[in-house]
């Protein structure tokens, strides 16, 4: 384990758009240079559970540095020192003293790029108001720019050889967590993120699509309106509900029973799914994942779903709930769908209290070839 003790100024944008420069956004079972988490330190995120929640992280940076390098925004002066007790003597991970606000580094950290020539990494950097204000996001605004300047701080963070990576600033206000590609320009996301009025009040679906292919390289978006979450505080990302598996399949969330209140949403939006087809024209291909029956934590409900999975470099991490029969029924599922890799379960059944899970504490970099 290292530690970086740099916190950088915001990194100044590439002008242009990513796809004129030869970028495109890959899919995440691509193979990873690295993924990035934030380590937890709001206690609010968790209240009355947040105890527990750093050893969750540890468990979670321990798994994926066993198949690859983790970076780890340290957050606060304490939290940094908390990240060095806890993983202390634990290879392949960095620690890096950059201000953070919340764990939610899938949606407040870059959207990572590669150019067509598979040598050099880019990255698009979105606005991020917090989900539309809900939260206090300062810092984690500004988290984008500084891991991109850590990336192209002298290379230190670079493999010898590769050259400085490319970042584009985007005035979209988007997450990580809203958008979801096969890495073949197709692109999913819900209407309720990223056309809500707290966040693109301006913007018309049209320049939001456009936006979306000049910064990402995509050539269809795919708007997967309908599902819903109880509990969920994002308006609906689509990373708790519909996720890629391989190019045109995809797994979507559906409810344990039809007296839950997301049963129907989630049908329709499975419905409207099987409507679709990629960028390559071809239908998708929809494999329901079932979530768990309702649960509440001091009496509110948490948005449990199993499409919360990160993939690494040879396993998949996926979330459990406590609910034996709905766990394993989504670790076999996930394990058939992508036999390349082995599903290493987690139980998030106090982290979901935070109203997210692995994906949305994450977020990958991809690998360049520097040869």
């Amino acid at each position: 384990m290292t530690h970086s003790n740099d916190v950088t100024s915001s990194s100044e944008s590439t002008t242009g758009s990513a796809v004129d420069a030869g970028y495109r956004w890959v899919a995440e079972w691509e193979r990873h240079e690295a993924t990035w988490i934030s380590w937890p330190h709001r206690e609010s995120t968790w209240e009355g559970k947040f105890e527990g929640i750093p050893r969750v992280s540890e468990r979670m940076v321990r798994i994926l540095a066993e198949v690859e390098h983790v970076h780890v925004l340290g957050g606060t002066p304490d939290a940094i020192v908390q990240a060095q007790q806890m993983l202390d003597g634990v290879a392949n991970v960095t620690i890096h003293d950059i201000p953070t606000n919340d764990t939610w580094i899938r949606d407040f950290g870059p959207t990572f790029l590669v150019h067509s020539d598979g040598k050099k990494l880019g990255a698009t950097r979105w606005r991020f108001n917090a989900w539309g204000n809900k939260y206090p996001h300062e810092k984690d605004a500004l988290a984008a720019a500084q891991i991109c300047d850590l990336l192209n701080d002298q290379g230190k963070l670079r493999a010898p050889g590769e050259s400085s990576m490319a970042s584009f600033g985007s005035s979209l206000v988007a997450e990580g967590g809203g958008i979801e590609t096969d890495g073949q320009g197709t692109l999913l996301t819900t209407s309720s993120v990223l056309l809500s009025s707290t966040r693109n009040f301006h913007w018309s679906r049209e320049l939001v699509e456009s936006e979306l292919q000049r910064m990402l390289g995509v050539r269809k978006v795919l708007w997967v309106d309908g599902g819903a979450l109880a509990g969920d505080d994002t308006d609906s990302h689509i990373d708790q509900l519909v996720r890629f598996v391989r190019p045109g399949m995809v797994v979507a969330a559906v409810s344990y029973s039809s007296d839950d209140c997301n049963a129907p949403k989630l049908a329709l939006q499975r419905e409207r799914l099987t409507e679709m087809s990629d960028a390559q024209g071809r239908p998708l291909d929809v494999i329901p994942l079932t979530t768990p029956p309702p649960r509440l934590i001091q009496g509110r409900r948490v948005p449990e779903s199993y499409c919360n999975f990160l993939i690494a470099n040879e396993i998949v991490l996926m979330p459990t709930f406590g609910f034996r029969e709905t766990d394993d029924l989504a670790a076999g599922i996930l394990q058939d769908l992508m036999p390349d890799r082995k599903v290493v379960c987690l139980d998030a059944s106090d982290f979901i209290w935070g109203l997210g899970a692995f994906h949305c504490a994450s977020q990958q970099q991809p690998a360049v070839n520097n040869s």
